[in-house]
């Protein structure tokens, strides 16, 4: 197998503010002052309304937030998707969340601010409109005067996904007609993509490289409740021949050609239930939790173990209210984080940050903060 590991990611200016040093932050292994890689989490702006505002994040270990979601209509033309939430409410002694963002941005400078748009919910027009030199125009215009209005450092093209090759060819017709109207020297562009090669196939992704700064690998929900059989939903490494995996993802758009250093591998802050199960490879009756997830900071499920693979890289509980629960904790993290300082790869990021516990042994942000960056 060729080398793929790539040369390490150049620095960025994370956490040169003297701020960062202040007693009030949490002891970190890692010197803040020499970071490479990147730690991101995606925030919501719904979690507002549960009290999670921008300022509840540990902003200590994090370089960028994606800022999920906007709207995207079918003539292309961008929009926040809650005004109130976004630019209005009261939120930290600002206006709308994203004011909350911007007054975090002056008190930590390295902070990367980026606009997602689509996400899972709404990402159904994005082939209307990449199929249009018009509507691709007029994505990249609403785009830049979102950008420029709200502060944003760049944006995020969550289209989940394109679903054929011809759609795969428009996706870049989409990401050229973006780099027109934000170019690359002063924005960021990324994108999150499912990690599989069913759904990456369907892009060139060596042309990518010439448009994007990041490839957000979404390396979760390899199983969940439309699944025969009960599986580990965000494993590293697979069972067997065939599996899903994160590891399985990374390779295939590494020898597609895409830089290691432009790929951000997904961390998962919630767990997949599945009731009446012995485990992987077996059959089960149903699901527990919200949808048939539990929030990170809800496991493990309360009188149950949690176990870790540490072949496969995936944590378990077993027991209770949610029968098999498969998610990602501290030790697991760890890991992925020493599997991206191996393989070149860009950092980590992760859904949601909001559903983390605080600063602690138990954060999954600080376990993967520290583990990028230790030696």
């Amino acid at each position: 197998m060729a080398n793929f590991y790539g040369p390490a990611a150049p620095p960025v200016p994370f956490g040169t503010r003297p701020e960062l040093r202040r007693p009030s932050q949490p002891s970190l292994d890692a010197s803040i002052s020499d970071i490479t890689r990147k730690n991101a989490v995606y925030y919501p702006n719904y979690r507002v309304y549960r009290g999670e505002t921008p300022a509840s994040l540990n902003y200590s270990c994090i370089s960028h937030v994606f800022y999920a979601f906007a709207h995207v209509s079918t003539d292309g033309i961008v929009s926040l998707s809650d005004v109130w939430a976004d630019a209005q409410m009261p939120v930290d002694g600002a206006s709308g969340c994203l004011g909350a963002f911007m007054r975090l941005k002056e008190q930590h400078e390295y902070l990367k601010l980026i606009l997602s748009i689509g996400g899972g919910g709404e990402s159904q027009n994005f082939a209307t409109v990449a199929a249009s030199a018009i509507t691709r125009d007029n994505f990249g215009r609403s785009a830049k005067g979102l950008v420029e209005a709200s502060g944003f450092d760049g944006i995020d093209i969550d289209w989940e996904h394109p679903s054929d090759p011809e759609q795969g060819q428009n996706f870049l017709s989409l990401l050229a007609a973006v780099r027109i109207h934000l170019p690359d020297d002063r924005y960021l562009l990324s994108a999150a993509l499912p990690a599989g090669q069913w759904a990456l196939q369907n892009i060139d992704l060596y042309k990518a490289q010439d448009y994007l700064d990041l490839i957000n690998l979404m390396a979760y929900d390899f199983a969940g409740h439309w699944s025969e059989k009960v599986g580990h939903h965000a494993q590293l490494f697979p069972g067997q021949d065939g599996e899903q995996s994160g590891s399985a993802a990374v390779d295939y758009v590494i020898s597609k050609g895409f830089p290691p250093q432009k790929i951000l591998l997904g961390v998962p802050m919630y767990g997949r239930s599945f009731l009446g199960s012995k485990g992987p490879g077996c059959s089960f009756t149903g699901h527990g939790g919200e949808d048939g997830t539990f929030e990170y900071k809800r496991l493990p499920r309360k009188e149950t173990e949690e176990i870790v693979n540490t072949r496969l890289v995936a944590a378990f509980c077993n027991g209770g209210d949610g029968g098999f629960v498969s998610y990602d904790n501290p030790e697991t993290v760890r890991l992925k984080a020493k599997y991206c300082r191996e393989r070149g790869l860009g950092g980590l990021f992760y859904w949601t940050g909001t559903a983390d516990v605080p600063p602690g042994p138990r954060s999954l942000i600080s376990a993967g903060f520290k583990a990028l960056h230790s030696s």
